[in-house]
């Protein structure tokens, strides 16, 4: 098997990862608690008399964002760790409790005695999980839903990356950090910025290149960047197209036949081998593909156009624009050259 390409990033874009939110002590900004913040998440508004203290993640995106924020004192624990807590945050994340290692139960959140509860997608609050909304606003313990994870509730024309700034900037609004919160929003714009200006630019007259994503195999069947999901802002930014943006849906499943149809410039795999289910890993997804009859002839399989990137930062969280990095120097990487 060949080596993917070499995926060189600017040190700027990395310094999100490795700020010192998460080495330093918890802070709160000066005026934190002077006066009571009200905010709407998702259609639902909340306020609050005072930061949390009791707060609890139900995802790690969540958890990773309160992390590089320096809440780690404000929380009460954390559930659904999915791969391995980046070294930056190990210190941090070891002070507060795990109260579920997957997806937490309604039984589980309760015993925490949380007096905020912060999701980064809808489906972690239901019945059968976590418990609805409604039923934890009536037990008088707000909630927050990532705003990239409510297309209804938002405002018209904001990228997914805005959506996830607005997060940062509201949760440092609630707990009272505005000022480490509007830098960390301030330092990912810049390095969006920065990807976008890097990005590859074809020749006019040119197609853009297309791109698959290729984010779990699971039972043989590959599941795909759609639409919805984070990579057609990053394939956009990047002067690239989602070969499968005509799919409204985050992820979807396809089939292996419909990848060979679309018959994309180059693909970007998410290595998720932490998670450790049978075809996570980025070297099991590359021998499915050379060894299938149809998609092994691809060109971009053939020629080793394909690049490797965390699983995790394929989806809306705190390391999203470390992906977007490695997708734009990949590309250049890869020939696609001014």
């Amino acid at each position: 098997m060949r080596h993917p390409a070499r995926l060189g990033i600017p040190l700027a874009l990395t310094l999100t990862l490795a700020t010192a939110a998460c080495s330093a002590p918890a802070a709160h900004d000066s005026k934190a608690g002077s006066t009571s913040t009200a905010i709407t998440s998702c259609g639902r508004q909340s306020s609050f008399a005072a930061p949390p203290k009791r707060a609890v993640t139900l995802d790690q995106t969540s958890t990773e964002t309160l992390l590089e924020l320096g809440l780690q004192d404000s929380m009460a624990g954390t559930a659904n760790l999915k791969t391995k807590i980046p070294a930056a945050y190990e210190a941090a994340y070891a002070k507060v409790p795990v109260i579920a290692p997957k997806i937490a139960t309604g039984e589980q959140l309760r015993s925490a005695t949380p007096d905020f509860v912060i999701g980064g997608s809808a489906d972690l609050f239901t019945k059968d999980r976590a418990g609805t909304r409604e039923e934890l606003h009536a037990l008088k313990v707000a909630t927050f839903v990532s705003a990239v994870d409510c297309p209804g509730q938002n405002p018209a024309g904001r990228t997914p990356f805005e959506l996830l700034f607005s997060d940062y900037e509201n949760l440092g609004k609630v707990f009272g950090a505005e000022e480490r919160a509007g830098k960390l929003a301030a330092d990912q714009r810049a390095a969006v910025a920065r990807a976008g200006e890097a990005a590859p630019k074809v020749p006019g007259g040119t197609e853009q290149p297309t791109v698959v994503y290729l984010y779990s195999v699971f039972n043989g069947m590959p599941y795909v960047a759609g639409r919805t999901g984070l990579p057609s802002e990053m394939s956009r930014i990047v002067g690239a197209k989602n070969a499968f943006d005509d799919v409204d849906e985050d992820w979807p499943e396809v089939s292996w036949e419909e990848v060979a149809k679309r018959d994309p410039d180059f693909i970007v795999i998410g290595d998720l081998s932490e998670r450790g289910r049978p075809g996570d890993s980025a070297a099991e997804k590359r021998t499915t593909m050379t060894q299938h009859p149809v998609v092994s002839r691809l060109a971009a399989v053939r020629d080793n156009k394909i690049l490797e990137v965390p699983g995790i930062e394929l989806d809306p969280s705190v390391r999203s624009v470390h992906a977007l990095g490695l997708l734009a120097a990949g590309m250049k990487d890869l020939g696609y050259v001014r």
